[in-house]
């Protein structure tokens, strides 16, 4: 199951993890839009939560790896 946290972003609301599927999710701010994103490491997950500027490590880090993906999905309500 994945597990969501709101996280401090001007273009994240909110990004989510399942550990067992190593499925990684996102959900925008402004437009409310999930994405998913799948085989995805921990340790790219818990990267992707530490950086400072989670836009910055999404478009700089995140994207050049080339992670399967899903979406654009209609928002799942207000971060968790």
């Amino acid at each position: 199951m994945m597990k969501w946290a709101a996280v401090n972003s001007t273009s994240i609301a909110a990004i989510g993890y399942d550990w067992q599927k190593h499925e990684l999710g996102i959900e925008f701010l402004q437009s409310g839009a999930v994405y998913f994103y799948f085989a995805v490491p921990p340790e790219e997950y818990r990267a992707f939560m530490a950086a400072e500027s989670k836009g910055g490590y999404l478009n700089r880090v995140f994207k050049t790896r080339g992670y399967r993906y899903s979406g654009p999905y209609p928002g799942r309500g207000r971060a968790a």
